[in-house]
């Protein structure tokens, strides 16, 4: 127990002689100084001062900013927390008439961003969270749905391969 006390007190020592300490410079012959944190023959104590620091300014506010500023600051601010698409990936369907694909986005959309909707690579929908997929041909089909600013960089993006099995008339019954 009293060894913790003991480390305390003698790093608050050093802690007080260090701030307290004075320093001494002489002047030799040559020109020279010699600075000491003891007392030299023939030196004296000299102030020194304390080291350059530097404070950041203060943030200022948005509405203090000229548009040009306020816009860059608004894009590199905003992000969507989460995009999401239906159907859920890995989804089958078998025999279906249509597909709805939709897409979701946490925040809500942003007036001033576009929502794309691709299926199989071709845009099937912007700016509008829905489609329906009335001729749904077999196979694998992935949907992506892609959040850009105004400035074209994209927020948030979401994909999902969904299935869609049509079982062919032609195979024999079976028993």
């Amino acid at each position: 127990m009293k060894r913790p006390h003991l480390a305390l007190s003698l790093v608050l020592l050093s802690a007080a002689t260090a701030a307290m300490a004075t320093t001494y410079v002489r002047v030799e012959k040559d020109g020279s100084k010699t600075y000491s944190d003891r007392p030299i023959p023939g030196g004296v104590p000299v102030e020194v001062q304390p080291a350059q620091g530097y404070s950041a300014p203060a943030q200022s506010s948005n509405s203090s900013l000229p548009a040009e500023q306020r816009l860059l600051r608004e894009m590199d601010d905003f992000k969507y927390s989460s995009c999401s698409v239906r159907p859920a990936n890995d989804e089958t369907f078998v025999n279906p008439e249509s597909v709805s694909i939709g897409a979701s986005t946490e925040p809500l959309q942003r007036p001033v961003d576009t929502m794309t909707i691709t299926l199989d690579g071709a845009v099937v929908a912007t700016n509008n969270p829905s489609y329906l997929m009335t001729t749904a041909d077999r196979g694998s089909h992935t949907v992506t749905v892609t959040m850009t600013d105004r400035f074209g960089r994209v927020l948030c993006t979401a994909s999902s391969t969904f299935h869609v099995q049509r079982p062919s008339i032609n195979l024999p019954k079976r028993r």
